[in-house]
């Protein structure tokens, strides 16, 4: 796979920042903005006020994974409870 990176300037926390990241990153980025119902400055300024060390980039980059396994996470939760569910009934009939 090829991914083009693209770049983008933001402010962030008063300082204008240039970030470069693949395009399936910035569009990962839209997405979970999206789904928290929030513009793409404010969660890179949340990603950028919450990093320990290393740069932006890298943050980022963790956060996106951290989410997506997350999400895998809660679909796992998910599919345990409806089998244990469909258990349930399955044995009361």
């Amino acid at each position: 796979m090829t991914y083009k990176n693209v770049k983008r300037a933001f402010v962030i926390a008063g300082r204008k920042k240039s970030i470069s990241l693949e395009d399936i990153v910035w569009n990962s980025l839209k997405d979970i903005a999206s789904r928290r119902d929030m513009a793409l400055f404010e969660l890179l300024t949340n990603i950028a006020s919450t990093k320990i060390q290393g740069n932006l980039s890298s943050a980022i980059r963790l956060f996106i994974l951290n989410f997506y396994h997350e999400q895998l996470e809660l679909q796992h939760r998910h599919n345990n409870i409806q089998a244990a569910l469909r258990s349930h009934i399955q044995a009361v009939h």
